[in-house]
Parts: structure tokens; C-alpha cells; sequence
């Protein structure tokens, strides 16, 4: 909740067993927001959308290049910007690649 709001201003309704912890109940109702963005980059920046061909055979391929280079692109990411950089970014994943 923001702090600017008296009251809360989202709500998300569940049936999840009572049992779960509320940090387990969030962990997973933000699983869903990961999962849209995933797709997005997908569709977006990595052509998931782009396939016309009318085989399974040709689709599977696609879609496996396509994962395969989400894959890269976020390990690319995760090593530019890990926690033990000491903070050099770009500039960073440059002299770990030379």
C-alpha cells in the first residue's frame, strides 16, 4: 500500500488454501506480473510473434530459438548487473567478455 493512501487500493481475490503464508500468497500473485513481462520481451524484442509458418515442426523451432535467446539475453543481464559487481555495469561485462 502506498503511503499516500489511507486505505488499501488493490485487492486480489484467491482461493488458495488458508494455510499458505501471506508472503507465499503474494510470491505467487507476483509470479503472474513476471510471467506477462517474460512474454512481453518475448513478443517484443525477441520476435515470439513474428512466426506465419502452418507447421508444428516450424513453429517448435521457432519457439525454442526464440527461448534460447531469452535465455541469453537474461544471463547477459543478470552478469552486467549482478550483486558481486563492484558496480562498473556495461563496462564490467566488457572486460569479463575480453
Amino acid at each position: 500500500m502506498p503511503d499516500s493512501e489511507p486505505r488499501p487500493t488493490k485487492f486480489s481475490l484467491t482461493t488458495l488454501p488458508a494455510k499458505m503464508s501471506e508472503k507465499e500468497i503474494i510470491r505467487l500473485l507476483k509470479e503472474r506480473w513476471r510471467t506477462e513481462r517474460m512474454y512481453e520481451d518475448l513478443k517484443g524484442e525477441l520476435g515470439l510473434d513474428h512466426f506465419e509458418g502452418r507447421s508444428f515442426t516450424g513453429w517448435h523451432h521457432h519457439v525454442s530459438v526464440v527461448m534460447c535467446c531469452y535465455a541469453f539475453v537474461v544471463t547477459e543481464r543478470a552478469r552486467a548487473f549482478s550483486p558481486q559487481s563492484s558496480g562498473a555495469g556495461a563496462d564490467h561485462s566488457i572486460n569479463i567478455a575480453a
